[in-house]
């Protein structure tokens, strides 16, 4: 008899056959019907269907793996693959935070980044935050910031598996930051974005005036941002993904119909539906039920 399953309990990280069975078997007596368990990465990423409390059972099965390197989540079994990807950039799509980076090309890295980490952290606001780092930036030669670009930043592994197999199979791409468009834009470039939203460092021609461009893009602009793009493209919240790992991508992260807190702050990975802690970026196509031989590699 067929049963139909409304969720997927998803295991993503190296050596998930070990684990494999004992997580199936947990979902199995946490009050639950389960299926057979699915491959979608040899020995990386498998999931087990179900019906039952996805509450109970996501908990049984992070505690039956806590120590590990696997990132267990569930998920809707309906409208997996989504058709909007709306991503953080800083310490999400890049391995680092941009401003900091221009900090320390000015011998400052400390005393920005530690402002920065507490507005990830959701401790202060974002706006005041902002304008109070790029403040100490002023004076800084405008030509320094291609030399941070192209000595610190970098994509994360997986990045453009990510964008290339979603805009494979009609998603739109968007990327959206609290940091620059100076920034933003040649990530989006590389990374394969469709389009890209920032904010916008003022300066006189040669050197940093120590100030930004109002009103400031932060926690809710990026919310906006989502909104905006899913009511453009005819689509409904659920078939929305929204990642980051900052207290000013929650909003959007709350809306997306699967919102992924990546490597994330506390405050963000206890309130995002999904979270990934341990994998790279193509773990997002896993939890979107991508098999290995559908994504587009590097």
């Amino acid at each position: 008899m067929n049963i139909e399953f409304p969720f997927i309990l998803s295991a993503i990280g190296a050596g998930a056959a070990h684990y494999a069975a004992h997580i199936a078997s947990t979902a199995a007596t946490a009050n639950s019907e389960t299926g057979e368990i699915a491959w979608l990465s040899q020995d990386r990423a498998f999931e087990v269907p179900f019906r039952g409390d996805d509450g109970k059972v996501l908990a049984a099965a992070r505690a039956a793996v806590a120590g590990t390197p696997l990132d267990i989540n569930v998920v809707a079994a309906a409208g997996r693959r989504k058709k909007l990807l709306v991503a953080d950039m800083d310490s999400t799509i890049i391995g680092c935070e941009c401003l900091d980076e221009i900090a320390d090309a000015m011998g400052l890295k400390a005393q920005v980044a530690a402002i920065t980490e507490r507005a990830m952290a959701g401790e202060i606001a974002f706006a005041p935050a902002l304008r109070e780092r790029v403040a100490l930036l002023k004076g800084l030669p405008v030509h320094r910031l291609s030399r941070v670009y192209g000595e610190r930043v970098r994509l994360t592994p997986g990045a453009r598996a990510l964008l290339a197999t979603m805009k494979a199979h009609g998603a739109r791409c968007v990327l959206v930051s609290g940091g620059f468009t100076f920034f933003t834009s040649r990530v989006a470039a590389d990374a394969g974005f469709d389009a890209d939203h920032g904010n916008v460092l003022l300066d006189d021609g040669t050197h940093l005036l120590g100030t930004v461009a109002e009103p400031i893009l932060g926690r809710e602009a990026k919310l906006q941002t989502l909104e905006d793009e899913a009511k453009t493209l005819g689509l409904s919240y659920d078939a929305t993904l929204a990642v980051g790992d900052g207290a000013n991508d929650l909003d959007m992260i709350g809306r997306a119909g699967l919102g992924v807190a990546y490597h994330a702050k506390p405050i963000v990975a206890e309130a995002a539906g999904a979270r990934v802690d341990h994998g790279d970026l193509t773990a997002l196509l896993y939890l979107q039920g991508y098999r290995d031989d559908e994504i587009v590699r590097e």
